[in-house]
Parts: C-alpha cells; structure tokens; sequence
C-alpha cells in the first residue's frame, strides 16, 4: 500500500470502507434483495420469493440472455481482431501516425453511445449496407463501442513487450510472420485476454445505443431489464438484472483463469 504506518492503512482501509459500501456494494445488494422480494416494506424490500428468479430463467428472458451473451461474444471477438491488428500496424508508425490511429478509435468513446447508434442506424438504413432491422446492426453497434478499449489495452501492451524476444527469434532466422504467431501474440496473450473480458462486459451492459437499433426479435438483456422497470416491474426487473450479473461475472472469472494460465506459460 502507499500508506506506511498502520495507523495510516486502518485510517485508508476505513475510508475505502465508508465509500465503497454505501456507493457500490450497498445498490447492489438492494437490487439482489428485491430480485427475492415481493413489495416494499419501508426501505427494505421484503415478502421473499423465488418466483422472479423462475421467470428470469425462461421465456422472453431467456431469449434476452442467449441474445446478449451472442452479441458480446461476437462482438468481443471483432473488437478484439480489430483492435490488437490496429494496435500491432500502428506499433510501426511514427508518433503522429499512432496519435491519429488512437483518436481515430476513441472516437466512438469521446462521444454518448447513443449518438453512436443513431449514426449507425444513419449509415445502415439504406442500400448497399441494409443493416437496420437486424441482429448484424446491433452486434456493429457494440464492436464500435468497444473496439477503442481492445486498443488501447493491447497497444499498451505491446509498448511494454521486451524486443529483445522478437530480435532473438528474427536472429535465428525466423520470418516476421512466425515472429508474430509464435513468438509475439503468445506473449501478449495475458493482455488479449484482459482486453476480451472488458469488451465482454461493456457489451453486456450496454444499453443507449442498443435501444436505437434492435429489432423485436433480437432483444438483449439490459433492454429487457430497461422495458421491466419502465412497466413498474421493479422486482422482475431486478432478477433480470442479477442473471445479467451473475452470467458477466461467470465469464469474467472463466477469462481470469485463462489469463492467469497465459501469464505463467
């Protein structure tokens, strides 16, 4: 810790305490309560069932899991292609060509993700590229959004790559392109993966621009939840909302172990 002295680090321990529970884990926990609750008692939700969770398992809301957890997938994977393939061409420019290869992808993230997906359903409303009105806008949506954090994350990670390794392979006769395959992407690897997770996760929760494009029956869970509470299904709602949760954090903790397994190699 930066903070030496023990009374320091109780004092420091303390205080992530008093802001961490009451900003993020206390909500968080209210929304898991009324996920098992009924209706309101005071402050409290109250009334305990398990009914909500039943019906954020099946039918509709099943549907809007299978679809989120497609969409995320998809577009994790693209944003990941694109994102290291950018990062990897703009290693090999001078200073200014990768300051404007790294505006070029923020772009979509200096900018509302709503204005995002009202320029996409814009760009793919008409002929040629007819996309409104199907699943492949919403997944184009979602790699937009989150092809800038796959960048940034591996361009990062290629500043810090020793060359060392690279200029002993090319030494032995290696071709660029083994380089690249074997020696390269296997050491950024820990990276990838950190990077995949993060797309994943954006994609799971985003909601803005989602709402400008998708069609009836590709529905993905935030939009699901959204439409929930809107009705004043709050306890529905809230169970939806734990299944989004628990099925991020499920393939968060399984892209962990693939990085820890990758950093150890």
């Amino acid at each position: 810790m930066l903070v030496h002295s023990r009374t320091g680090r109780w004092a420091a321990r303390g205080l992530f305490g008093l802001l961490f529970l009451p900003l993020f884990a206390l909500p968080l926990l209210v929304v898991v309560a009324a996920s098992f609750s009924t209706h309101w008692s005071g402050a409290f939700p109250s009334g305990p069932t398990t009914e909500n969770h039943a019906s954020a398992v099946r039918g509709e809301s099943l549907r809007a899991l299978t679809t989120s957890l497609v969409t995320a997938l998809v577009a994790s994977l693209l944003a990941l292609t694109v994102g290291t393939w950018a990062a990897l061409a703009a290693a090999g420019l001078k200073k200014r060509g990768r300051h404007c290869l790294d505006a070029l992808f923020m772009l979509p993230v200096a900018v509302p993700s709503v204005v995002v997906g009202l320029a996409v359903l814009v760009a793919f409303s008409k002929p040629p590229l007819l996309l409104n009105g199907t699943s492949s806008v919403v997944i184009l949506a979602h790699t937009i959004l989150v092809t800038a954090f796959a960048h940034q994350s591996v361009s990062a990670a290629i500043v810090r790559l020793d060359p060392a390794y690279e200029q002993a392979a090319a030494s032995l006769g290696a071709r660029p392109a083994y380089v690249l395959w074997r020696v390269k992407l296997p050491l950024l690897l820990p990276s990838l993966t950190a990077a995949a997770g993060l797309c994943f996760a954006l994609s799971m929760g985003e909601l803005s621009a989602t709402m400008m494009l998708y069609p009836p029956d590709w529905t993905p869970l935030p939009v699901r939840i959204f439409t929930a509470t809107d009705r004043g299904s709050l306890f529905g709602g809230s169970a939806v909302a734990v299944v989004l949760m628990t099925a991020t954090l499920l393939v968060l903790l399984a892209v962990s172990r693939i990085r820890t397994r990758a950093t150890y190699r």
